[in-house]
């Protein structure tokens, strides 16, 4: 199978010049994830395709989420590439979480090329309903009359 395709270079060179991101095109770029909130946590999904279970680190410090993973590349030996356009590298991913936040009970799961990170809401920070007393003696407010003379 033979590709061919006149625009790839110059496409790689227009989204290198339009994005502030460095590296050779052969670099992790991004890591495409998606954050919902779901009753009393958040639920953070990155897709991690073909990443080393083992070098898939989160991390909190100082109220910074860190992901980040590895994609080691395929041997070059005797190989002839009639494509060869998936990245390899190390990718990262950093996000500030706000104070409402328990990051002592983050948890992280990696499964089929998915990590899954669930993000609690502190006890502090979580809606609640306030209950108003009541005083014993409720007050009538009368209303005053002017006499017009």
């Amino acid at each position: 199978m033979l590709r061919f395709d006149p625009f790839s270079d110059l496409d790689a060179l227009t989204r290198g010049l339009l994005t502030s991101q460095t590296g050779s095109n052969r670099t992790p770029r991004f890591m495409p994830m998606d954050l919902c909130k779901v009753d009393d946590h958040y639920l953070l999904t990155a897709d991690l395709p073909g990443v080393d279970p083992g070098s898939v680190d989160v991390n909190v410090d100082s109220g910074t989420l860190t992901i980040s993973a590895h994609r080691t590349a395929r041997s070059e030996d005797a190989v002839q590439w009639l494509a060869n356009e998936r990245f390899f590298g190390t990718y990262r991913r950093q996000l500030s979480l706000g104070e409402g936040i328990d990051a002592s009970a983050i948890s992280a799961t990696y499964e089929n090329g998915v990590l899954t990170v669930t993000i609690p809401i502190a006890e502090r920070a979580k809606p609640r309903k306030i209950s108003v007393a009541h005083g014993g003696e409720q007050r009538s407010i009368q209303p005053t009359t002017v006499d017009a003379e």
